[in-house]
């Protein structure tokens, strides 16, 4: 992939430091309460742009007036040269504290074809349709891509290694930090896209946009960089959590005819505490208002599920491929038309919420499942094929706000 260092555009440069009021989570992650929260943080929160409220305007419009007045007003302002920018967040999981290390920099975007980036999921047309409505009226690139890329010399990893003071710090919205910092050293630069420029790279979230900036390099030849994080596979800190599905309005939903017509494929146990539960690849969680069972998929009823065709070990071996090809699609008639239109089945990272969301009955049942790894996801990626919807949740998500880009500049 080619990769070029941008002048970014950043908040209040040189002034401060501490930018939390600024910054939003990507705006596919943005509830509408999230929303509310992070326009009350500041008038110039970057959410006005890259997710702005649904009102009786032209959002997309408002969006380019709130750019250029920021802009012409000096809130935020371009770098005076090109700098890569090492990318650090520090964030707890399993009471432990984790830092995850990438550089922010431009790389070409390029049609799936060619086989430079590498996708893990399906995407929908809507959302695309949105982001480029936004990116035409706007011309900014404020949404970072979380890319991840085999790093065997270890060059990307020892320039997300910076030394001194980040230029900024901010945290998110569940209290995570983010560190910025700036290189501008032409060797060091250098080395990272020699290391990237024959790497295949794994787009772990952003296809949306990513496909949006294809489609908008179609459009305007020469504007086919897109703002992007580059971490290594290799260093530590890439955390997936599991997307627990939340089913609902599925006519005639019981637990007990679940559990009956699972048989044919599962065993079938009781889960006596939901909360102590920790599912594997071929077992995972069911919880409903009035119970919670396990479903352990028998080794010798493996081949009998009905998998879609053409689909390899590796993609049927996941957990999230389990649930769906096992339980969701068979049991529940859950197909991917019903996915797709989001009508049956909501996400959660939490699994405590999915617990209580079950048992207080918001939904007619909670499905637990294991994470998908880095292992699997490469397996099944480097195969060619894509992952069932929803089947990984990096974690901490990237924020935006911590610098961006103006497509043509």
């Amino acid at each position: 992939m080619r990769v070029r260092p941008f002048r970014g555009y950043r908040y209040a440069i040189d002034r401060e430091r501490e930018i939390s009021k600024v910054v939003a989570p990507p705006y596919d992650q943005i509830s509408p309460e999230q929303q509310d929260a992070l326009y009350a943080m500041s008038p110039a929160n970057i959410v006005r742009v890259s997710y702005p409220k649904d009102e009786a305007d032209d959002k997309y419009a408002r969006a380019r007036a709130t750019l250029q007045a920021w802009l012409a007003e000096g809130i935020w302002s371009r770098e005076a040269a090109p700098a890569i920018y090492p990318y650090h967040q520090i964030y707890r999981i399993d009471d432990r504290e984790a830092t995850r290390m990438g550089l922010v920099a431009l790389g070409q975007v390029t049609d799936y074809a060619r086989g430079e980036v590498l996708p893990h999921e399906r995407t929908h047309a809507g959302p695309k349709a949105d982001r480029m409505r936004l990116l035409e009226a706007t011309g900014a690139d404020t949404g970072l891509l979380f890319m991840v890329v085999a790093d065997p010399t270890g060059a990307l990893l020892d320039a997300s290694r910076p030394t001194g003071d980040p230029l900024v710090e901010a945290r998110d919205l569940r209290g995570e930090r983010h560190r910025l910092w700036r290189l501008t050293e032409a060797s060091t630069i250098a080395r990272v896209q020699q290391a990237l420029a024959t790497a295949r790279v794994i787009i772990a979230d952003g296809h949306h946009r990513y496909e949006t900036a294809v489609a908008y390099a179609r459009r305007h030849s020469g504007a086919d960089d897109k703002l992007m994080a580059f971490f290594s596979l290799q260093a530590p800190g890439l955390t997936i959590l599991p997307n627990h599905r939340l089913v609902h309005g599925v006519d005639g939903f019981s637990l007990a005819r679940l559990a009956e017509a699972a048989r044919r494929w599962f065993d079938v146990a009781t889960l006596r505490d939901p909360l102590a539960f920790r599912p594997t690849n071929r077992t995972l969680g069911v919880i409903a208002s009035d119970g919670a069972l396990t479903l352990t998929l028998r080794a010798e009823s493996f081949d009998a599920v009905p998998w879609p065709a053409g689909t390899s070990r590796a993609w049927r071996s996941l957990a999230v491929s389990v649930l769906h090809e096992g339980v969701l699609r068979p049991l529940c008639d859950i197909t991917d038309a019903k996915l797709d239109a989001k009508s049956h089945v909501d996400y959660t990272a939490d699994e405590a919420e999915a617990v209580h969301l079950a048992r207080t009955g918001r939904y007619q049942a909670a499905f637990l499942i294991a994470p998908t790894t880095l292992e699997e996801l490469s397996a099944v990626v480097q195969g060619g094929e894509v992952l069932p919807q929803k089947s990984t949740h990096f974690y901490p998500k990237l924020l935006d706000g911590l610098v961006f880009y103006r497509l043509g500049d």
